[in-house]
């Protein structure tokens, strides 16, 4: 048991791999073909990447702790140095809550109000441990999410939000980006 190796991934017909990618023999993957990770992604044990029609894309950098979710059939986006702490669930379909229509999916379409909509997570986006991003959310670069959020609403570049649903508590340094010109200066040395 461990991160499976360049081969087993290779075989699993990602549409994209990249480099040093480390992703659990315990984490569950489905749609691979629609599944691009870039360099240097690491999956921890039990993460499910479910991608539908609009895929999953996953820059450089990018981490996700163990049990978190990315599901749905719109697109979701991880950019560059995100981070997604255990237990984060991110959904690009949701169901309709109403009553005015049946749900789960062994209901065919015609009876059912799911809706789908792009999840955007932009370069250095942090997600809080337990914390749920829903469709057509876009966290902005260097956003933070603190944990147990429930994120309904895209957020600002650089701010911090936290509750249910989430607000704006703060403003967050954008620091970082000399912190990344630095790193990626010394890969390039």
């Amino acid at each position: 048991m461990g991160m499976l190796g360049r081969v087993e991934l290779e075989r699993m017909g990602f549409a994209s791999l990249g480099a040093g990618v480390q992703l659990s023999d315990r984490a569950a993957v489905y749609g691979a073909a629609r599944i691009s990770l870039g360099d240097q992604v690491r999956i921890d044990d039990f993460c499910v990447l479910s991608a539908g029609a609009g895929g999953i894309e996953i820059g450089r950098n990018v981490h996700i702790a163990v049990y978190s979710s990315l599901i749905g059939a719109a697109r979701i986006t991880l950019d560059d140095f995100a981070g997604l702490s255990s237990r984060v669930s991110i959904y690009s379909s949701n169901d309709d809550y109403s009553g005015q229509m049946l749900t789960n999916p062994t209901i065919p379409a015609e009876f059912s109000g799911v809706t789908h909509a792009d999840v955007v997570l932009g370069r250095h986006v942090i997600v809080g441990a337990g914390s749920v991003v829903l469709p057509g959310v876009t966290l902005g670069e260097g956003v933070v999410i603190g944990a147990l959020s429930l994120v309904t609403r895209s957020c600002e570049p650089f701010t911090v939000h936290s509750g249910v649903p989430a607000r704006r508590i703060a403003q967050r340094s954008r620091e970082l980006l000399q912190v990344e010109q630095r790193f990626l200066a010394s890969r390039h040395a």
